[in-house]
C-alpha cells in the first residue's frame, strides 16, 4: 500500500531574494492550476514575511489561469508592521505575468470574547460516510480523505457540500503551513457551490473571481473538518456563496466568501 501523498512538500517556497519566493505547480491532470493551491502558497510566503504572526484574514483576486508545470513565483510587499497587525501583498506571476493578488493581514494573540453561532444542524460525523467517487471537477492533488454528506444521484449535478476533509498525511505543528492548507482546501467546490439551486447544468464559463477567508482559531488540517457552502445570490454573470469549517466538536475554525463567474451557457 503506499504511503499517503504529502501535500506539505507543495508550501516549501525557495528564497530568490528579500521577500520573493519561487515554488512547483504540478500538474494533476487539469488544464489550469487550482485556485486554492495559488492562494495557499501565496499566504506561505506572506507567513514567512509575518515575523511568526499567524493570519487572521486574506482576500484574493484571480487575474489570469494558472499553467501546470511552470513554476510560481511570489512577491511580498510588506505594507505594514503595527504593534499588533502586520499586512502583506502578495503577487503570485508565471513567465511575469499576475495570476493572482493577495492581501493578506496577520494578528498577534490577543484575550478576549469567546463566542461563535453554532454549526450546521443534523451533520453525521465522518467515520459513517464511504470515501465518494468524486466527480471530474473535484479531483485536486492526492493528499485529503473526503467524506461527502449528500453525495448526488446518478445523473444529477454533483454539489458536495457539506462534506468532511482533512489532510491525509501528518502535518506537523507549525500553525502557519496549517492556516495555509486551510487556504487551499477552501477553495474546493465553491464555484460550484455558488450556483442557484435548480439552475441549468451546462455553464460556458464557471471560474473564481475573487476569494475571502477569515481565521477565527487556530486549525489542525490533519484532523476532520466540516466544509459548508451555500448560495448566496446570483445574478447577472456573477454568483456569491458563503462557507464555514468546524471541527468534530462543532469549533468554528474558519469562514470564507467567493464570488464566481457563471456564464451561462448558448442554447
Amino acid at each position: 500500500m503506499n504511503a499517503p501523498y504529502d501535500i506539505t512538500r507543495m508550501f516549501d517556497l525557495t528564497p530568490l531574494g528579500e521577500d520573493s519566493f519561487t515554488a512547483t505547480s504540478p500538474s494533476v491532470g487539469r488544464p489550469r492550476l487550482f485556485g486554492g493551491q495559488v492562494a495557499g502558497q501565496s499566504l506561505r510566503a506572506a507567513c514567512l514575511t509575518a515575523g511568526g504572526r499567524p493570519p487572521h484574514s486574506l482576500h484574493a483576486y484571480f487575474i489570469r489561469p494558472g499553467t501546470p508545470d511552470e513554476p510560481l513565483a511570489f512577491d511580498v510587499a510588506r505594507t505594514r508592521d503595527g504593534r499588533s497587525f502586520s499586512t502583506r501583498h502578495v503577487t503570485a506571476s508565471q513567465g511575469g505575468k499576475p495570476i493572482l493578488e493577495l492581501i493578506a493581514s496577520f494578528h498577534a494573540p490577543e484575550d478576549g470574547f469567546d463566542w461563535q453561532a453554532g454549526p450546521p444542524s443534523g451533520m453525521p460525523g465522518p467515520e459513517g460516510l464511504a470515501e465518494p467517487a468524486l466527480p471530474a471537477f473535484f479531483r485536486h492533488p492526492a493528499g485529503f480523505d473526503i467524506r461527502v454528506v449528500n453525495p448526488p444521484g446518478e445523473g444529477e449535478f454533483p454539489m458536495p457540500h457539506p462534506f468532511w476533509i482533512r489532510a491525509s498525511a501528518p502535518v506537523g505543528d507549525d500553525p502557519a503551513l496549517h492556516a495555509c492548507l486551510l487556504a487551499y482546501l477552501s477553495d474546493m467546490a465553491v464555484v460550484s457551490s455558488s450556483r442557484a439551486p435548480g439552475s441549468p447544468r451546462r455553464l460556458a464559463t464557471a471560474v473564481t473571481l475573487d476569494h475571502a477567508m477569515w481565521f477565527h482559531r487556530p486549525p489542525r488540517v490533519d484532523q476532520w473538518l466540516l466544509y459548508s457552502v451555500d448560495p448566496v445570490t446570483n445574478h447577472g454573470a456573477r454568483g456569491l456563496a458563503r462557507g464555514t469549517l468546524h471541527t468534530v466538536d462543532g469549533t468554528l475554525l474558519a469562514s470564507i466568501a467567493q464570488e464566481a463567474l457563471l456564464r451561462p451557457a448558448t442554447p
